[in-house]
């Protein structure tokens, strides 16, 4: 007889995610099984896999478990795993609130990224602690087609690769990884972002994440891309003293985007829970093999 388990469906800016509570890290979850739930046709759908694990039940959450008691295993719509995903950190600590296992305000969340500070507002925003953007040094360059751009190197505990175009139809339909060179640049692959100016302070982007293909939106993406423009602006609160702000459109939403004069950066948008049920264990079993 098959057994149940328990899943959710949640979005944040309309990236969305499959959502697998399973506190003691008992639920086998390989790569082709994560790849069967987030399918589309076949599955339930989703740009990637939020998998709740206890800190303390994880192999790569226990060393932070004294600071968050959640870890967020985040996975790849591919089943691949990521380090960071920003808008699934938000939709995770969505689920947290609403299963009542935290409270409204301040916590904090484990992932491959490190310990990312949350805050859960009352009007229903979720503002997370992205910590700091690094800029490694070295040009690169990213092409669809015909048209080639210099992109900017970010990392926010996941690489990104920051165009700005013209027009962001330009990006192509994103089906597929754009080329990027010199390959040493990111051995791992890359998410990249191709952006557009809307206003003072005030950008778009369209986005190919790595091992999903192009999603609504991407939290880390719009970090990089808030960063990116600044620098591009001759604006560094580190520098000034100041902190600086960008509103980032993304094809689900919107993104409001600080960075503080002490590099820590901050990201605040909509965090959704859209559905409950279950999955049933017999099918993922074979859907796995």
């Amino acid at each position: 007889m098959s057994t149940r388990i328990a899943f959710l469906k949640g979005h944040g800016t309309e990236n969305d995610f499959v959502i697998v509570p399973d506190p003691e890290n008992v639920i086998d979850l390989p790569p082709t099984a994560v790849a069967a739930l987030c399918d589309r046709r076949a599955g339930i759908g989703g740009d990637g896999l939020l998998h709740v694990v206890r800190s303390a039940a994880h192999p790569e959450g226990e060393d932070m478990a004294a600071e968050a008691e959640w870890f967020m295993d985040y996975r790849n719509g591919d089943g691949s795993i990521a380090e960071m995903c920003g808008n699934g950190v938000r939709v995770f600590a969505r689920y947290l609130q609403r299963a009542g296992l935290v409270p409204e305000g301040d916590i904090a969340v484990a992932t491959r990224g490190g310990v990312k500070s949350v805050h859960i507002a009352k009007d229903g925003d979720v503002t997370v602690g992205m910590g700091r953007a690094r800029l490694p040094e070295g040009e690169v360059t990213v092409s669809v087609g015909e048209r080639s751009w210099p992109a900017r190197n970010v990392n926010m505990g996941n690489p990104h690769a920051v165009a700005f175009v013209e027009d962001l139809a330009h990006a192509g339909d994103l089906y597929s990884p754009p080329p990027f060179s010199p390959a040493s640049a990111y051995p791992d692959g890359v998410n990249v972002e191709f952006v557009v100016d809307r206003g003072p302070g005030h950008v778009a982007l369209r986005v190919h994440e790595r091992g999903s293909g192009e999603t609504r939106s991407c939290g880390t993406g719009a970090c990089a891309v808030a960063v990116a423009a600044a620098r591009r602006d001759g604006v560094d609160p580190a520098a000034t003293g100041n902190p600086a702000t960008y509103t980032v459109d993304v094809p689900g939403g919107r993104l409001v985007i600080t960075e503080r004069p002490d590099g820590e950066i901050e990201m605040t948008g909509p965090a959704v829970i859209v559905a409950t049920g279950e999955i049933d264990s017999e099918w993922l079993e074979n859907a796995a093999r």
